[in-house]
Parts: structure tokens; C-alpha cells; sequence
């Protein structure tokens, strides 16, 4: 398929512990749609080197983009949504700072009786999550061999990628989309709602886990062409 696909571009990035992979099933559907799809392999060891990765990725395409982040993939694209060819954003259980807001600062206070994710303690500056506890916080309506797989292959997420902060939110002059999970035991849903009020985001709310783009691509797939204008 070209880059001038017919219903134009769409750039998914992923969050922290995993990679760019957990898109497939969205990539498909959107595939199918008629949409030229790039996945934004990013490292997740700063903020500052992830945004890169994704202008890159945008760099390479023609024509308007929609930019898709998940979960931490979400910081991301605050700040590289600034490039000229992203037309819309769309944030899947995701965080959304403002400028001077980081990952590391919109999860400092939690709301009482929210859920904690099972983020050990750092190991030479990079973040893992307890793999016993990983189903139950990250993918707790999939199947109990995907969960596994999922919390034996994590990807390190670095100190830097949470402590980077935005200097301008794209979600400031972009129109913007957000999905809320509401089973959600990494980002509570009350946290994910403030949020989207906040951004001015079109907003649903899917009954699924942090791993939603998984559990249930479809929905994920139709916001993302909601916000591409399909």
C-alpha cells in the first residue's frame, strides 16, 4: 500500500512494558479500512528520544497524520503531536500531561482507594512490573497464556521516559479523542475521564483493561477513524 493510502495515515505508539507489537490487531483492522498504518517502535528510555522516534516515523509519511498513543504512549504524542502533518490525536487509556506535567507527576497522588500498579523498584534506572501481578493490573481480560506471555517479555521502562515533561501539548491545537477504560487497574478511570475533560477531548468509555487495543481492537479501531474523519 502506498503512503498516499486512501483514508490517509495513522501512527500508533505503545506505552511502557511493552512494544510496538501489541498494536497488531489494530494495525490490522485499520489495514483492512484502506489506512496506511505506522507502528513507532519507541524505546521507552526517555521521553526526549521517544518523541524523536515518532517525528521520524511521521517524517516518513505524506499527507496528514493521526497520531494514536497508549497508555505512556500518550505523553508522547502530547509532545510530538506538534509536528506539522498531525491533523488529530487520539489517546487509548493514556496519559495526557499538560506542559510541565510528566507521567512521573500525574501519578505522584492517586486518588484513595485506587488501585496501585505493581511497579518494582527501579533496577539501574529502568521500571518493571511484578509478573505474578501483571495479569490482574495490565490485561485482566485476556487470556491467562497472553497475560503470561505479556508479563515475561516486558520491555524496561526507563526513569527518563517518566520524569520527561512536556514544554507544549499538542492537545492545546489539535482536536482530540480519548478512550477511557473502565476496568482500567494501571490508570484508574477517574484519573482517565480528568483527563480528557481537560484536553477538550470527544470522549467513550469502553467496559476493558488497560490492554484494550487487545482485548478489544474494534473499538479502538472506530475511535481512531472517528478522529481520522472515516
Amino acid at each position: 500500500m502506498s503512503d498516499n493510502a486512501p483514508c490517509g495515515n495513522v501512527v500508533l505508539v505503545h506505552g511502557g512494558f511493552v512494544d510496538g507489537s501489541h498494536w497488531r490487531r489494530v494495525y490490522d483492522a485499520l489495514r483492512n479500512e484502506g489506512y496506511r498504518v505506522a507502528v513507532v517502535q519507541n524505546s521507552t528510555v526517555s521521553l526526549e528520544s521517544d518523541v524523536a522516534a515518532t517525528r521520524q516515523v511521521i517524517d516518513g509519511l505524506e499527507g496528514p497524520v493521526t497520531l494514536v498513543g497508549h497508555s505512556y504512549g500518550g505523553a508522547v504524542i502530547t509532545e510530538a503531536g506538534n509536528h506539522e502533518q498531525v491533523r488529530s490525536l487520539v489517546y487509548v487509556a493514556a496519559f495526557a500531561p499538560d506542559g510541565g506535567e510528566s507521567v512521573s507527576t500525574l501519578i505522584a497522588d492517586p486518588p484513595p482507594g485506587a488501585p496501585v500498579p505493581p511497579i518494582l523498584p527501579p533496577d539501574e534506572g529502568f521500571l518493571f512490573l511484578d509478573r505474578e501481578r501483571f495479569a490482574g493490573s495490565f490485561a485482566g481480560d485476556l487470556p491467562g497464556a497472553e497475560a503470561q506471555f505479556m508479563a515475561d517479555s516486558q520491555v524496561p521502562w526507563g526513569i527518563d521516559a517518566l520524569t520527561g515533561s512536556i514544554s507544549e501539548p499538542a492537545w492545546r491545537t489539535k482536536p482530540t479523542w480519548y478512550l477511557v477504560a473502565t476496568d482500567d487497574r494501571m490508570i484508574p478511570p477517574p484519573a482517565q475521564r480528568m483527563m480528557a475533560e481537560r484536553i477538550g477531548a470527544k470522549t467513550v468509555e469502553v467496559a476493558a483493561s488497560h490492554s484494550v487495543h487487545l482485548s478489544q481492537p474494534a473499538a479502538v479501531t472506530d475511535l481512531i477513524k472517528q478522529a481520522a474523519g472515516g
